[in-house]
């Protein structure tokens, strides 16, 4: 038999957005319950194809894929062990899902699992140095670590007695009018568990909170956003359940010289005028030591060298970057008569066709284009 069309299942127009297609579900899910048409067999099956329709339907791939191909853009994807349209679920999963985002409360029938414990997230300063060269830290976490008296048991003598109120089962059933809703067990939390004897270190709540020292080993080429993961040291986990991971992200210092990208480093060279018109030598620092650098007769503001092999070693491909030298032409300051003197002779050694100021010559020529165009 051919399926029906997802729209048609939900009762909304093919141009309906995610609020509509949710409204439209629970509408359904109101409707069909089987408390409330107990001689109708068939319900079971509405069911499954109102979810089926939904959860294609909710899915922005998946609907995009339908509204294409129709059922075949969806069906291939989704075939599996609960047979075509990926419906793997009993009738007992689409009850909870359904209801369960109705009233808030769980669907499951058995026991909560034991949740591992929260991740947390330390950030590390750094100086440019540190993050290329690697190191290694001590760091002082706050977190709730497991009770060491009860274990993480939280009872006083190591043991749990099955809760009373949910008979283990971590959840209770409200009748509320028609329906009948399972929601978390109030006495127990849901943990299935109670306790006799509570730990008086930590109240019956099996963690108590403390700072832990922790030793961190930084590898070299780190950059600023890297996460070091140190699984284990996170939060202890509720009701003796594993901790969760520790997250240390790196933060590196602005610095004074050399500004990061990527694997290379980028700095900028003050160059006195004469040595930029006569060209010579200059000491370069590195994080390696200085080393020296060749400037070429008639260097202007703005020159790039570059220096391979001299920025950092990444973490990930270990090649090692570059480091580029952006030049800066620098103006006297403070001059001494004498010294002015020399300048305004020097400067009526030059010819009046600029030759010497290529950069002036060219900007003169467009600022006079510039204005021929204004007036014409």
């Amino acid at each position: 038999m051919a399926k029906r069309d997802y729209y048609e299942i939900l009762g909304v127009q093919k141009t309906a957005n995610d609020d509509e297609l949710k409204k439209a579900y629970r509408r359904l899910a109101m409707k069909l319950h089987p408390d409330r048409n107990p001689d109708d067999d068939s319900l079971v099956e509405k069911f499954k194809e109102a979810k089926e329709a939904y959860e294609v339907l909710k899915d922005p791939q998946k609907r995009q894929a339908y509204d294409q191909f129709g059922h075949a853009g969806v069906d291939a994807s989704a075939r599996g062990p609960g047979g075509p349209g990926g419906f793997h679920g009993d009738v007992g999963d689409i009850f909870g899902d359904i209801f369960g985002d109705i009233f808030g409360g769980g669907g499951g029938r058995r026991r909560q699992a034991r949740q591992r414990g929260s991740d947390l997230r330390y950030s590390l300063d750094l100086d440019l140095e540190e993050a290329v060269s690697g190191m290694t830290r001590e760091v002082k976490v706050p977190t709730l670590g497991q009770c060491k008296p009860c274990h993480g048991s939280g009872a006083m003598d190591g043991k749990r007695e099955t809760c009373t109120t949910c008979g283990g089962v971590g959840q209770v059933r409200m009748q509320q009018g028609i329906f009948s809703v399972q929601q978390t067990c109030p006495a127990c939390q849901g943990a299935g568990q109670s306790i006799s004897s509570p730990c008086p270190s930590c109240n019956g709540q099996g963690r108590v909170r403390e700072t832990r020292t922790l030793s961190v080993k930084i590898p070299a080429g780190v950059d600023n956003g890297d996460r070091i993961r140190l699984a284990g040291e996170g939060e202890a986990g509720a009701n003796a359940a594993p901790p969760g991971d520790l997250y240390v992200e790196v933060r590196v210092r602005p610095h004074q010289i050399f500004e990061r990208d990527t694997d290379d480093l980028y700095c900028e060279v003050p160059v006195p005028f004469t040595l930029a018109a006569m060209g010579g030598e200059l000491e370069i620092p590195t994080l390696n030591g200085q080393v020296k650098l060749k400037v070429p007769t008639e260097t202007q503001t703005g020159r790039m060298f570059r220096l391979k092999g001299k920025g950092v070693k990444s973490v990930r491909s270990h090649r090692t970057g570059d480091l580029m030298c952006r030049v800066v032409v620098e103006t006297p300051v403070k001059l001494t008569r004498e010294q002015k003197d020399l300048l305004k002779q020097f400067e009526k050694t030059f010819t009046k066709d600029n030759v010497h100021n290529p950069r002036s010559q060219t900007w003169l020529k467009g600022v006079r284009e510039f204005f021929d165009r204004m007036t014409s």
